[in-house]
């Protein structure tokens, strides 16, 4: 801390700044805090009459700063002398000495008294400070204020904290080269601070430049940098010192042109209505020293609060916090008169202290209230509130320069709401093609995440998907359509929809990939598609992979290695109607996790392909497989401004903890197929011990049985399934019709009885669609079953 107070103010032509506070029950000034010292050595005295001739005390009686030059060069060095606290306070005085007998600049006082107010706002009226107290850094610290010193040959940089929270980076991210700060400028500024930070034999002096840095969330910083070279080898100088300060962004009594070209370049990088409101607060705020500003838009006779600083709900009036339901709170123009007739009329209203507003309004400016109605296009887009506590003058300049500014932030404004409104439709468009959620698994855990581009419209043809097809079987799929449009995603909704439902219908995955590009090729679309697709048998591991122009998978084994899966792959779907896609058999042990990636997360144009997969490899061997959603937030890791969207699915594969024991019967179509069948069924379940449920199963498969050889043509096969406390009984035909169960059932019918006894006796009764035909499946509950 005093390393950093001796360059700031070393800065400020100070050697030597001490503060003095009244000594209680003593007519005194005792010395508190103290920095920096004289060329001899000799410190500030540790006390000083308040009636005495010295600088401090005559600052502290009258209440008014002295700044002292000595008339010969062989006199003391000036100094200047500032009371502390408001007017009439008298909370002490801070006593500064020159480094140069020619005083203090204009600008090097007005710092100063900026210091002044900081250490006054230390002290606390009435007390008796210990000493020593620390003011001097704190108050530094309270201002902003940062240093450095660089050494050029190197590159190396000795920044304090301070500097490194203005330009955004964290003590622990700094690795004390200069580049790392320079890397947080805006590159139309770069030149400019390369020409300062580049010393010369002929600019030696002290310089000064203003420059912008983005902040952690992409927010535009303005900072002033001071810094002179410091006396080296006669070869040229060793290090550069300086200091660096927030700048406000409209300082007062600044060039009016360059504040308006600011706000004008400052609004055009707003694409958001919340960017909008930073750069209000930051252009009003603090340049004008006001309290409170808030930027409320007008939306069907309401005002919908998008900003409000400081955002505390109790720094607000106490109707603004009973309303306060969601982020900010929204208020109807009814009952803010002030506000509608100020929108009414389009014309900025400047309240002066004290004046009688409306309870809505009440507390918000006590001592002035500035109501700029925010003009786009012939209509009123919004207002702008600036209140101040303390009594304000609103100067001529003052007034023109609100004028121009909410003329220019209505502007903006209009364009930001624009801006959010297609983002939100964009967004519901690609969350309604996306599934809402993934199924759970039986065996496994599976985890997706997408993220869209940053850049133009946020939504793309990238999709995902999971599918159930069994109980124990499941479809992996991930895929990317061409392009970044609402035509992208609507081809995506529909290869995703198109996947599924040849999925669900039982075909193997070739068929399925085959059927989906046939699909494409038919819509004559100029758009193409890739995917993967993966069946995963979750009872043994066998997994069924089919890749059409889309990356391999990846795989975490157990032991924390991974690899990528190398699957035949084939055309891109949408390219060639008779395409081949053929199959790539892989057996998953448990605790394995596979990895299904799009270009996004992989490719970009400063990241090559093969790059990006050993990262991608580098960062799932990393990652911890326990948290599957912690594991996929890592490897989408810190994307920036991506230019592509990117789509992620993940799936542990645990294997499962109940296996089910199976046993099949092809039933010939004879005279006595359905006893065969029972005989069947009965041998199955003495061999499974559960002959207690003989009577209910065999009932189910007469009928079942019965009703496929009736009805249908071609094969029928008999399916016995014993999970747990459960059997299944699944009849399997060539007919895509589901069995039909009759409407009405009489004394006269002669069939159709059937079905319902199936049902009544089921637990579960359903008809699945598979490929060449279906499977009518029961359920019957085992009584006392263990798994």
């Amino acid at each position: 801390m005093r390393t950093c107070l001796d360059r700031a103010l070393a800065f400020a032509g100070v050697i030597l700044a001490a503060v003095y506070a009244p000594s209680a029950g003593t007519e005194e000034l005792r010395l508190v805090d103290a920095s920096g010292g004289t060329p001899s050595g000799a410190g500030p005295p540790e006390r000083l009459p308040l009636s005495g001739d010295s600088p401090a005390a005559r600052a502290f009686r009258t209440d008014h700063p002295l700044w002292l030059t000595p008339e010969a060069p062989a006199d003391a060095p000036s100094l200047g002398a500032l009371p502390l606290g408001p007017q009439g306070g008298r909370l002490g005085c801070l006593l500064v000495l020159s480094a140069t007998q020619d005083g203090f600049e204009n600008e090097q006082r007005r710092f100063l008294e900026r210091y002044a107010d900081a250490v006054a706002g230390l002290l606390q009226p009435g007390a008796d400070p210990p000493t020593p107290t620390p003011l001097l850094g704190p108050a530094l610290r309270s201002l902003r204020v940062g240093s450095f010193v660089l050494v050029p040959d190197t590159g190396l940089i000795d920044a304090d904290d301070t500097l490194l929270e203005l330009v955004g980076i964290t003590p622990d991210d700094f690795d004390g080269k200069a580049d790392t700060l320079l890397s947080h400028a805006l590159p139309e500024d770069m030149h400019a601070l390369m020409s300062v930070l580049e010393p010369s034999d002929e600019a030696s002096g002290r310089r000064d430049l203003e420059f912008r840095v983005r902040g952690p969330a992409g927010e535009m910083r303005w900072l002033s940098l001071s810094c002179r070279v410091a006396a080296g080898a006669a070869d040229g100088p060793e290090q550069l010192i300086g200091v660096v300060t927030a700048t406000p962004v409209l300082r007062r009594g600044g060039d009016d042109v360059s504040r308006i070209q600011w706000l004008t370049a400052a609004l055009d990088d707003a694409a958001t209505v919340r960017d909008v409101g930073r750069v209000v607060v930051a252009a009003l705020r603090e340049p004008l020293a006001a309290d409170r500003v808030a930027l409320a838009a007008l939306q069907d006779d309401r005002l919908m609060v998008t900003v409000l600083d400081p955002p505390q709900p109790t720094a607000w009036p106490p109707t603004w916090r009973s309303e306060w339901r969601t982020e900010w709170p929204d208020a109807s123009l009814r009952a803010l008169p002030t506000l509608q007739a100020a929108l009414r009329d389009g014309r900025m209203d400047l309240w002066p202290a004290d004046t009688l507003l409306e309870p809505g309004l009440a507390g918000i400016g006590t001592g002035g209230l500035a109501v700029l109605p925010l003009p786009a296009k012939g209509q009123v887009a919004g207002v702008c509130l600036v209140g101040w506590d303390r009594p304000h003058d609103f100067a001529p300049e003052e007034r023109s320069l609100l004028t121009a500014t909410a003329a220019l932030v209505g502007q903006a404004l209009k364009r930001a709401h624009a801006h959010d409104a297609e983002q939100e439709l964009a967004t519901m468009l690609q969350r309604s093609l996306l599934p809402r959620r993934l199924p759970e698994l039986p065996g496994g855990t599976a985890v997706a995440r997408y993220l869209p581009a940053r850049r133009g419209l946020q939504v793309g043809g990238d999709w995902y998907d999971v599918i159930a097809l069994s109980e124990d079987r499941v479809a992996l799929v991930i895929g990317d359509v061409q392009g970044h449009s609402a035509g992208a995603a609507t081809i995506m909704g529909q290869m995703r929809t198109a996947v599924r439902a040849y999925a669900m219908e039982g075909h193997p995955p070739d068929v399925v990939v085959s059927h989906a590009n046939r699909l494409l090729v038919g819509m004559e679309t100029d758009l193409f598609a890739t995917c993967c697709y993966a069946e995963l048998d979750m009872e043994e591991g066998n997994t069924l992979f089919v890749r059409a122009g889309h990356l391999a998978p990846m795989l975490r084994l157990p032991d924390g290695a991974t690899e990528e899966v190398e699957v035949a792959g084939g055309p891109p779907l949408g390219i060639l109607a008779e395409a081949e896609f053929p199959m790539t058999a892989v057996e998953l042990a448990p605790a394995t996790v596979l990895a299904l990636v799009t270009d996004g997360l992989v490719e970009a144009a400063d990241l090559p392909l093969d790059e990006g997969m050993h990262r991608t490899r580098v960062a799932l061997a990393a990652a911890d497989p326990g948290d599957l959603g912690k594991m996929a937030d890592e490897l989408l890791g810190d994307a920036g401004r991506r230019e592509d969207d990117v789509a992620l699915l993940l799936l542990r594969y645990d294997g499962m903890k109940t296996r089910p024991i199976r046993a099949g019967w092809m039933v010939w179509r004879l005279p006595d197929a359905v006893m065969h069948a029972r005989r069947f069924t009965a041998r199955t379940l003495r061999r499974w011990s559960i002959p207690e449920t003989g009577d209910a199963v065999l009932l189910v498969v007469s009928e079942l049985v019965t009703n496929a050889l009736v009805h249908t043509q071609g094969p029928v096969r008999l399916d016995l399934t014993l999970r747990g406390d459960r059997i299944r009984v699944c009849v399997s035909d060539s007919s895509p019709r589901a069995p039909a169960k009759p409407v009405i059932v009489d004394w006269e019918a002669t069939g159709g009885r059937g079905l319902l006894l199936v049902e009544a006796m089921s637990e579960s009764f359903v008809t699945i669609p598979v490929a060449g035909g279906k499977q009518v499946c029961s359920e019957i509950a085992v009584p006392g079953g263990e798994p």
